[in-house]
């Protein structure tokens, strides 16, 4: 999927009542396509929601009266020791160690949430600034900058992260105790795999803009690649990277899930999607939904940031034809 780059200009209009002239700028042309996508607003309006359940995770567990997040209890389980199903203290059941499912999914989504915003945000500062840097000043940079994202995207990054998994649990991490096993391992494996696709479509960006009408006049005027590349390039470099970061939150939400689902990621006793449904493969025949649950709040979640995704690219296209 690809975003050209297209110069949008201000649309001009003529209102017959008040007789005078009108103007809407970009913001206002891209809020009027988006807010027509009706599916886009509805998968924004949930991600909101997640988001805000997400960080007043404590204070909904209280108002709902469920069992404290990492607390066992063996009395929430049946006579034969069993997880339990739904009921109207435990709405979505408890897990094999009595723990409220709801609360732990409440929580998961705190974390996946949390390594999906800051992987995603360190790959986009390094994408852009590698592809800003290769495609405007080119030789034999863009030629280094260009075999080093080839060579991150072929390697195997569950490998990367079972590797760094194991290596940063002897001592004190790696890096000097920077990269330690859990989270900040998963963060720093999801953000060094998802890079180079950034990085490779802002350089393609580069290499068209960098031969456009303004920037010549600038460059004419004296301003040096610095101040070309930061007032000239950068901002006409929004739109695609808006774009691209909604497409890459939903894929680095399920790299997350399936570090997670190996052992790698986050680590027990935290909430995670993926460990549950890891925990729960083994006795789903009698406890349906313990996986059933944190599925759904997976697929659901993705699912969402991909339909706000497609929105926003087709709201940010000029040539769209939602008008």
């Amino acid at each position: 999927m690809s975003l050209n780059t297209v110069e949008v200009h201000e649309v001009v209009l003529v209102d017959p009542d008040a007789g005078e002239i009108t103007a809407r700028s970009p913001l206002q042309l891209f809020w009027r396509r988006f807010r027509k996508d009706r599916v886009a607003i509805s998968a924004l309006g949930f991600i909101v929601a997640l988001i805000v359940v997400a960080l007043a995770a404590p204070l909904i567990i209280k108002a709902l009266n469920l069992q404290p997040l990492n607390t066992p209890n063996t009395n929430e389980l049946d006579v034969f020791g069993q997880p339990s199903g739904p009921s109207s203290v435990h709405p979505l059941g408890v897990d094999e160690l009595g723990r409220d499912i709801l609360a732990r999914i409440i929580y998961g989504a705190r974390v996946s949430l949390e390594v999906a915003f800051i992987s995603t945000g360190l790959a986009v500062i390094a994408g852009v600034t590698a592809g800003t840097l290769a495609g405007f000043l080119g030789g034999w940079l863009d030629t280094t900058i260009s075999r080093t994202m080839d060579v991150v995207l072929a390697f195997p990054i569950l490998l990367l992260a079972i590797g760094l998994s194991s290596a940063c649990t002897l001592g004190n991490g790696c890096l000097g105790g920077l990269i330690n096993p859990g989270r900040t391992t998963l963060i720093f494996v999801i953000a060094l795999s998802s890079w180079p696709y950034i990085g490779r479509i802002i350089r393609g960006q580069v290499l068209s803009l960098r031969e456009k009408e303004f920037v010549e006049a600038s460059r004419s005027l004296g301003a040096t690649n610095s101040r070309i590349m930061r007032r000239e390039i950068l901002p006409n470099l929004v739109a695609p990277i808006i774009v691209y970061s909604s497409l890459v939150l939903p894929t680095n939400i399920l790299y997350e899930a399936a570090l997670s689902f190996l052992g790698v990621g986050v680590q027990p006793p935290t909430a995670s999607w993926g460990q549950m449904i890891a925990t729960a493969a083994p006795i789903f025949d009698s406890a349906w939904w313990y996986m059933l649950f944190p599925g759904i709040a997976l697929v659901v979640t993705v699912l969402a940031f991909n339909l706000v995704g497609d929105g926003l690219q087709d709201a940010l296209d000029p040539r769209s034809t939602n008008k």
